[in-house]
């Protein structure tokens, strides 16, 4: 059954003790011209004893104890072993890390003060704490700051922050890789989005569980992938034994309320990608499906009341903001206080909900599975929890205790 976002001219001594002498990211140029189906495969390696110092020569990892991980856009990426000082910006993969109990070598966040932790409140033993990391954004990126933090891999996905002014181009990526280390990430893969032209060719989407056991063999923990995989697979498979047929099941639209401008933005709930790994596998029906309206991930539809009053969706979940809650929220969860809004079925019946975030890990993706399953058939699997909330024991599709065992590395 399938299941299914100064210049620095020579490289540094850093980089020199780290690849003997020879820069083997591996990535961005060599991605770009090649793609090899390979998992983690031994490499060899040279070593430039013509630039290198004989000291330099001899820190170099031995032969047998490199590796490499392959994954799109960037091909074959090597590491002499396994990276102690990571740099993250998007949530995401921050989140793959903490499953793969791999959090304290983290030293960067997009933005660290807005990662949500609550879910690993809810796991025995886990935790994250973003209090002291740095951000990643301040209008833009700051190539500098990645010197500074001197990582030895890279989760950021320069194909993404090419395609809009980031601050950084394709150069100064290439710069990095070379004299700070490789860049290993997907972000293209949260909604099949059209990654720039200079590196089209060589991307390649992935699901939220393929991107997992990527990042497992970047860390050799790849048990742990396959562990938590199998929660998430029995969860479904419990999910799908109850489901009534397709025909009985409700019509959910998936929105963002716009509450100055009385409008509804529709996204669609099973489109492919790892931003919809919280919707798509629940197989409900999608309000917009049959709609004549274009709608997309970036805001091309909008839905006034009327129309919206024409779809009438059986369930309405607001996207983005059950870990965030703001204002447009709030004002979306008291349509029943509107005129026109409190005619909506959805509204009437009180199946108004605040949803996950597309930006989703494997940890979030479990809970955020669990919370949809119960916002679109409660009837089955009992009522969703308030955000902050959380599920009682008798009521949970998951085991807490289980998954943070596998976070603590027992399989």
């Amino acid at each position: 059954m399938s299941r299914d976002d100064t210049a620095h001219d020579a490289p540094t001594r850093r980089g020199y003790l780290k690849y003997g002498g020879a820069a083997v990211g591996g990535g961005l140029l060599a991605g770009c011209t090649s793609q090899s189906n390979s998992g983690s495969t031994p490499t060899e390696t040279t070593t430039d004893t013509s630039t290198a110092t004989e000291t330099e020569v001899k820190t170099a990892t031995p032969e047998n104890e490199r590796y490499s991980v392959t994954m799109a856009p960037m091909g074959e990426v090597e590491f002499e072993s396994v990276p102690e000082r990571v740099v993250i910006y998007d949530s995401q993969w921050a989140d793959h890390l903490v499953a793969l109990g791999q959090q304290e070598r983290i030293v960067s966040l997009g933005w660290p003060d807005s990662y949500y932790t609550g879910y690993y409140d809810e796991l025995p033993g886990v935790s994250f704490d973003t209090g002291g990391l740095p951000g990643m954004w301040d209008g833009g990126l700051d190539k500098e700051q990645f010197y500074e933090l001197d990582a030895d891999v890279h989760h950021v996905d320069p194909c993404r922050f090419t395609s809009f002014d980031s601050g950084l181009d394709r150069a100064d990526f290439e710069e990095l890789e070379e004299n700070v280390g490789p860049f290993f990430a997907n972000r293209f893969s949260r909604a099949h989005g059209e990654p720039p032209e200079w590196c089209r060719e060589s991307y390649q989407y992935y699901t939220l569980w393929e991107l997992l056991d990527k990042f497992a063999q970047v860390y050799k923990v790849e048990s742990r992938s396959q562990a938590l995989t199998r929660v998430r697979d029995e969860m479904l498979d419990s999910v799908y034994a109850e489901l009534p047929p397709e025909e009985e099941r409700p019509a959910v639209g998936l929105v963002v309320y716009d509450h100055e401008e009385e409008s509804f933005s529709p996204y669609k709930l099973n489109a492919p990608g790892f931003g919809k790994a919280h919707t798509r596998p629940l197989r409900a029906r999608d309000a917009f499906a049959d709609s004549d309206k274009t709608y997309a991930e970036n805001y091309e539809a909008a839905y006034d009341f009327e129309g919206m009053l024409a779809v009438d969706p059986d369930v309405l979940l607001h996207n983005f903001d059950w870990t965030n809650p703001r204002e447009r929220t709030k004002a979306f969860l008291a349509l029943d206080e509107h005129p026109v809004g409190s005619e909506l079925t959805a509204v009437e019946n009180g199946r108004l909900y605040a949803t996950g975030s597309a930006l989703q890990g494997p940890i979030m993706n479990l809970f955020q599975l669990e919370l949809t399953a119960k916002q679109i058939y409660p009837e089955l699997f009992g009522q969703p929890p308030e955000p902050g909330a959380s599920v009682p024991e008798g009521e949970q599709l998951f085991d807490r205790q289980r998954v943070a065992d596998i976070v603590d590395g027992d399989v």
